[in-house]
């Protein structure tokens, strides 16, 4: 794989960092700003609105730049609403920080996905995007938990520029290692979205809204199943959320390989068995013996299926070469809205 996949890879794990970390972080931020918690968790809603908006949007208004100042320009503006935040006092302010990171992060993960995939030859596409999306898997194991240990060491305002910090390489690697290309052509917007009517396109965006809305439906109460369920102490929650951000970069690992040579298998077999782990778990997580295995198992599943979706994505879309991308964004982040949403009813 070309080594600016991890560059961008890179940024993704910054981004992917900074869209959970503040699970750890609103007691801290309410309190420094003077709101209560639930209110400093608009900074949570703020960013996944963001993101559901941003992808579409962002792809349209990049249409007729280069991939490599698409990519620079998000990036930059991520890092500057990061260092915004950082600095201010308004918790007004600090929330329209969040949209704006937001939008830079939907933008620059939309142009990204389709960069990603033109970087590696046609039977290696579904890795290359395995390699762009193990940023997230990363970031869920990682970056998470090494945010909240040092907003509780340095407060969460260090976090927060520590994000701006990872920015700066991963600026470098998209001037150095996206080939520059001709500005492009005013594609025409229309053409592009008419892709939408392909029945297939439409079933796989609906398969991965439905894959990730089960998913990070059931990984967001995660905790009430280890503490509850299981009867296992609060400080089980933590090693759960690893293992599942273990199993999500091997399933991603694994699913972009098969997403080459076999995804319609994947799905077939992969996408039934979704929706029946993650409700086997809620039925056999009482055993604790049971619970962090399935863990690890259901996050593996979850994101070998989720990726090989979102390639499909790409694979259907080819007619919308500026615009595929978003819809593969926008399925990942409506599914991860939406399904918080619905099992908390």
């Amino acid at each position: 794989m070309p080594f600016s996949l991890y560059l961008l890879a890179l940024a993704v794990f910054a981004m992917g960092t900074s869209e959970f970390m503040l699970a750890g972080l609103l007691p801290a931020i309410a309190a420094d700003l003077g709101v209560p918690v639930g209110t400093a968790g608009l900074l949570t809603s703020a960013f996944a609105a963001g993101m559901v908006v941003g992808a579409p949007l962002m792809a349209a208004l990049a249409r007729r730049w280069p991939p490599r100042s698409s990519l620079f320009t998000f990036v930059v503006v991520f890092l500057a609403a990061h260092v915004a935040g950082a600095l201010t006092d308004d918790f007004a302010l600090l929330l329209g920080t969040r949209v704006v990171a937001a939008l830079a992060n939907a933008g620059f993960l939309a142009v990204a996905l389709t960069t990603a995939s033109s970087l590696a030859p046609p039977h290696k596409r579904g890795r290359a995007l395995a390699v762009l999306l193990s940023g997230t898997t990363v970031a869920t194991i990682a970056g998470v938990p090494g945010g909240a240990l040092l907003g509780t060491a340095f407060g969460w305002r260090a976090t927060f520029l520590a994000i701006a910090v990872l920015c700066v390489p991963a600026a470098a690697g998209v001037l150095t290692g996206v080939p520059a290309r001709r500005e492009r052509s005013a594609a025409a917007l229309r053409p592009e979205l008419a892709e939408l009517r392909k029945p297939r396109l439409v079933l796989v965006i609906v398969l991965a809204v439905v894959v990730n809305a089960v998913t990070f439906g059931h990984f967001t109460f995660l905790a009430p199943v280890v503490t509850g369920v299981a009867g296992l102490s609060e400080w089980w929650v933590p090693v759960a959320l690893v293992l599942f951000g273990a199993g999500a970069f091997a399933g991603v690992a694994v699913g972009g390989r098969l997403a080459d040579t076999a995804p319609r298998r994947v799905i077939a077999v992969g996408g039934p068995l979704v929706p029946l782990g993650w409700w086997s778990l809620d039925v056999l997580g009482g055993e604790p013996v049971l619970l962090l295995p399935m863990v690890f198992v259901l996050g593996a599943l979850s994101f070998a299926v989720g990726s090989t979706l979102i390639a499909r994505v790409l694979h259907h879309a080819t007619g919308a070469p500026t615009m595929a991308g978003s819809y593969a964004t926008a399925a990942l982040n409506v599914g991860a809205a939406v399904g918080p949403l619905v099992f908390s009813l």
